[in-house]
């Protein structure tokens, strides 16, 4: 069953539960589409209000791709539980001869990439998201300011524990310009990460004192 059709209370027992995934890679997609509907919820609370007139545009922008973020999370969240599943497999792989012991080495090395890659896709659009949640909390309904903040936080906290799982799971890729260009990838995301965060709160700062 996918994450999203599951009650929330079932969700949270799996989770809790002695089972390996979902895990953390899978819990920060799921923060993230929480950050992008709260930026959703801004732009739609922004959006027909005459005041906020000149807003408008912005904030349907900012809509329309906080809306393709939180499928796009929710895509990831079941996509991380997959690739730890696919690592798992990998590892149970017969290994009694030579052929059998090469075989599994190559499945788990690829099994390692794609539970590298997925966090990482995380991680990039969570920079994207900490982008949307500063335009919504600059130009946005101020009443909402706080609500933008709060996407802004998640965003840096989702995207910081997608980092921790492309980190864990790099050691095990093979591959060195894939683990080269992934370890500066994931550098270069929470640069920019925390660069808009930081922004974000510092507009909050200077709005809420």
């Amino acid at each position: 069953m996918k994450f999203e059709r599951m009650e929330i209370r079932a969700f949270l027992d799996e989770l809790a539960s002695d089972s390996p995934a979902p895990g953390g890679g899978s819990v920060a997609a799921l923060c993230a589409s929480l950050g992008s509907a709260l930026v959703s919820m801004v732009a739609n609370l922004t959006i027909g209000k005459e005041k906020y007139k000149d807003s408008w545009q912005t904030m349907e922008d900012v809509v329309g791709k906080s809306e393709s973020l939180r499928f796009k999370f929710i895509d990831l969240m079941n996509k991380d539980t997959e690739s730890f599943n696919t690592f798992m497999a990998a590892m149970k792989l017969p290994k009694s001869t030579e052929e059998e012991k090469c075989a599994r080495r190559k499945a788990m090395a690829e099994a390692s990439k794609l539970a590298t890659k997925v966090p990482l896709m995380t991680l990039e659009a969570c920079v994207e998201m900490s982008e949307l949640a500063y335009l919504a909390a600059r130009d946005g309904n101020p009443n909402t300011i706080s609500d933008a903040g709060s996407a802004a936080l998640i965003s840096e906290a989702a995207g910081k524990a997608a980092a921790y799982n492309v980190k864990i799971n790099l050691p095990g890729v093979t591959d060195e310009t894939f683990s080269a260009d992934f370890k500066a990838r994931m550098e270069e995301a929470l640069v920019q990460l925390t660069a808009n965060v930081k922004k974000t709160e510092e507009l909050l700062d200077k709005s809420l004192s």
